[in-house]
């Protein structure tokens, strides 16, 4: 998905090689003079990061960046300070800000692009889990307010892949005033099979081992369920750029360059240990407001009130800027005669097993709810219609062509089911009742034209 950038510089020039560079990513560019037009263009239309100038008038980088990330509709987006000044001091000032980085000019185009990257990243899993929170939050009366920088990080378990022992020594002892608790190794196998004990909260790695890739271990924490959120922070040379921006890339959330400096450590630890508090934070609170019955207890999807609680939440997401987001109503044929025949537990088996089936078909970030007795809905964010219809009709053979297997019975159950598919249109008319309504539509027609078929509203 494309993502917007907020450049904001009081040197045209400065903005303009900017835009340049960003553009040529397919970013999508929009740039603002001085401090307090940025806070407005932020405040009109949030971008999805903003790359931030220090040294400007009325209003320098460090106060708009204190300001964005005290306001609770603006402290997710990401900021990362460009300027001239290179003194590790006004880093750490940047960081203690609320700034999730500070990059020096002249501005090194792989390590911004690598950066800017990363963080949409993290960006996207964060607006996931804060969209899914919203949602949830509705359904506990709670209004639950608190921003990243107001989070704790005391206490915190820190795992450090490091061969040089004067360097382990100092992150240990730095660390110290953070309350944290550091665990150094000097092997990725070891790195890794400690952090897939899910015990710590952010990992260091040194990608200076003189026998060993690094690198290998973020690919490795990322690929299991236990360790794909811990931060990473790797440990480099000037010299390493070109492999940090490989890191970032695959997995890595910041970077420290050698000399270390205490205070610039100590800084974004505790910037990468609150984004992994907020997260878990938004995770909890999101599985808390379950409990609350908003999954049907039989098959494990959503019910239809969180659907219709959710739905709104996704259809304005997708408004801007413009991306399609299609339905799919789902009906299990016939399914009344089953009940008839086998029972109510085999019906329940074969409510199951289609969810199963259904779950299996579309990506996790695809919403599945049960609309009513015996029918389905499947919400899915950023698709086109000739996907949903080649992702209904796939569903569609799948669950023909596969019979299901009943406790107590010889032989397997066959079983079809009818589709009906509806896709925003981008216009005023794209309201939630609107989409339904395309959808049931089509799904009656599906039914009433033999039913085992798709048809698109």
């Amino acid at each position: 998905m494309t993502a917007r950038i907020l450049v904001v510089d009081d040197t045209p020039l400065n903005v303009k090689l900017l835009t340049a560079k960003l553009e040529h990513e397919y970013y999508v560019v929009n740039s603002a003079v001085d401090g307090l037009d940025a806070l407005a263009k932020i405040d009109a239309d949030p971008p999805d990061l903003v790359l931030l100038d220090i040294m400007m008038p009325e209003m320098d980088g460090f106060e708009v960046c204190r300001v964005l990330k005290a306001n609770s509709a603006t402290a997710h987006i990401p900021v990362v300070m460009v300027t001239a000044l290179s003194d590790v001091v006004d880093r750490v000032r940047g960081l203690e800000a609320g700034a999730d980085d500070f990059l020096t000019k002249p501005i090194n185009d792989v390590a911004l692009m690598a950066r800017v990257r990363s963080l949409l990243r993290l960006k996207g899993l964060m607006d996931e889990w804060r969209l899914r929170e919203k949602t949830s939050l509705q359904f506990t009366g709670k209004d639950d307010t608190s921003k990243t920088n107001d989070i704790a990080v005391a206490g915190s378990r820190i795992l450090l892949l490091e061969e040089d022992g004067g360097d382990s020594d100092f992150i240990t002892k730095t660390l110290s005033g953070l309350s944290a608790q550091v665990e150094c190794v000097n092997k990725v196998a070891d790195a890794a099979s400690m952090a897939r004990t899910g015990f710590y909260d952010i990992v260091f790695v040194s990608l200076n081992l003189k026998n060993e890739d690094a690198l290998t271990i973020c690919a490795q924490l990322r690929s299991n369920e236990v360790t794909r959120h811990i931060p990473i922070v790797m440990l480099a040379t000037e010299a390493d750029m070109l492999r940090v921006a490989k890191g970032l890339d695959i997995g890595g959330n910041d970077y420290l360059l050698r000399p270390l400096d205490n205070n610039e450590l100590v800084a974004r630890t505790r910037t990468q240990l609150r984004h992994r508090r907020h997260y878990e934070k938004l995770r909890k609170n999101y599985e808390t407001s379950l409990s609350l019955s908003l999954v049907d207890p039989l098959t494990g999807a959503f019910n239809r009130r969180y659907m219709e609680a959710h739905l709104p939440h996704l259809l304005a997401k997708a408004q801007r800027p413009y991306k399609e987001l299609s339905a799919l109503m789902i009906d299990i044929d016939h399914f009344k005669k089953v009940n008839d025949t086998y029972g109510h537990p085999a019906g329940d088996e074969v409510l199951k097993a289609v969810v199963e089936r259904i779950l299996n078909a579309v990506r996790p970030s695809d919403l599945v709810a049960r609309y009513g007795g015996e029918e389905f809905i499947t919400i899915m964010p950023e698709t086109q219609a000739s996907v949903a219809l080649m992702i209904a009709e796939r569903l569609r053979a799948k669950i023909a062509d596969i019979p299901i297997t009943l406790a107590g019975q010889a032989e397997p159950l066959s079983v079809t089911i009818s589709l009906g598919v509806s896709t925003t249109t981008g216009t005023p008319d794209d309201t939630q009742e609107a989409l339904l309504k395309r959808a049931d539509a089509a799904l009656y027609e599906a039914k009433k034209g033999g039913r085992n078929r798709v048809v698109v509203g």
